[in-house]
């Protein structure tokens, strides 16, 4: 059954919602969550990846959900979306809105460094304007990931620290790409919500409610689960509330550098199995850095792709289908950590 909030976005334009938030925090699999429960409805979507390997766009390709064609799912790896939105963005909105049959709600995921605010002024473009509108902007957290004390510094006090230590030349990005994007969403998830008490849980959602500057609801969730009925159909209109979502970056326009991170792409031996090579990467992670880890394993003692996934020392791994016929059984990860990886001591630690 179809609700009526998740197809119309009250304007008779197509609804996009915008789905932010930082590394591994769990977008991807909100993303195939809805897809789950959309009921066959046409919806499109635009996956933006940091990276050289399109790990989210191919698990959401392979997803096996009815209605889910792989030409629904489109992906922009050519950059941040926020730096890249006439170069990619316009472009891609405009084909998927010229289709003969036009999609009925478009869901754009954001790479983890993505400032939401500067595509959410694309939507003032007057092409896609006149036709599309944002439906709302969903930051998801990685509940426990924050409630650590990861990417939520308080700006005053980064403030105080940089004008008390001359050797401090810059903020720190990663809470100002946080900060950005708390404060330009309509819906906050706490994901992974299973990972805390419930008093932490409550402590974290106060805290996060403090830190935006306007009344926004706060959800907890589990594995990206959530009723597309609340996650769709909010009817924010969001780029005609551009000055009630500040930035630190607004001064700039938008504009921001990414220079502070960097990832690769490591080719394993296809005999690497899943519980050995993860106790390997918590070492790494703790080691170098390392913010984020994603790829494919395929041991050659099972017929299905093993995805494996890291966020900082916290590392998953399932088997999600079988290797199809036409594509090459490998094994790969894409590394995501601050500049200065040592690339070399990583791939050694992982291939030998």
């Amino acid at each position: 059954m179809r609700s009526a909030n998740v197809t119309n976005s009250g304007s008779g334009k197509i609804p996009a919602t915008i789905i932010t938030g930082f590394l591994g925090a769990g977008k991807t699999t909100l993303v195939r969550h809805t897809l789950e429960q959309a009921g066959g409805r046409r919806i499109a979507i635009i996956v933006n990846e940091f990276g050289e390997l399109g790990i989210d766009g191919d698990l959401l390709k392979s997803c096996g959900i009815p209605g889910c064609a792989e030409d629904s799912i489109v992906e922009l790896a050519n950059g941040c979306l926020c730096c890249t939105v006439a170069e990619d963005f316009l472009p891609t909105m405009a084909a998927l809105l010229d289709r003969a049959e036009p999609p009925e709600h478009i869901l754009i995921e954001t790479s983890g460094l993505a400032l939401p605010k500067p595509l959410i002024k694309a939507f003032n473009w007057p092409d896609v304007r006149a036709r599309t509108t944002v439906d709302g902007v969903i930051a998801v957290l990685d509940a426990a990931a924050v409630a650590a004390g990861r990417f939520a510094d308080d700006p005053a006090a980064l403030a105080a620290q940089r004008a008390a230590d001359p050797a401090l030349d810059h903020d720190n990005p990663l809470a100002e790409v946080f900060e950005d994007q708390i404060n330009a969403a309509d819906l906050v998830l706490l994901n992974k919500a299973d990972l805390l008490d419930p008093l932490a849980l409550a402590a974290l959602a106060a805290d996060i409610s403090k830190k935006i500057p306007r009344a926004v609801k706060i959800l907890s969730i589990t594995q990206g689960k959530i009723d597309p009925g609340i996650l769709l159909g909010l009817a924010a209109q969001a780029e005609d509330d551009l000055a009630a979502r500040p930035s630190h970056h607004d001064a700039v326009d938008g504009a921001h550098e990414h220079d502070d991170f960097e990832s690769f792409v490591l080719d394993l031996p296809e005999t690497a199995e899943p519980e050995p090579l993860i106790t390997r990467l918590r070492l790494l992670a703790e080691q170098h850095d390392i913010l984020r880890v994603k790829g494919f394993l395929a041991p050659p003692d099972k017929a299905l792709r093993c995805v494996i996934q890291g966020v900082g020392a916290r590392f998953q791994h399932y088997f999600d289908r079988p290797w199809r016929a036409d594509e090459p059984r490998r094994a790969r990860l894409v590394v995501i950590g601050e500049r200065g990886l040592d690339r070399a001591a990583i791939s050694a630690a992982l291939t030998h």
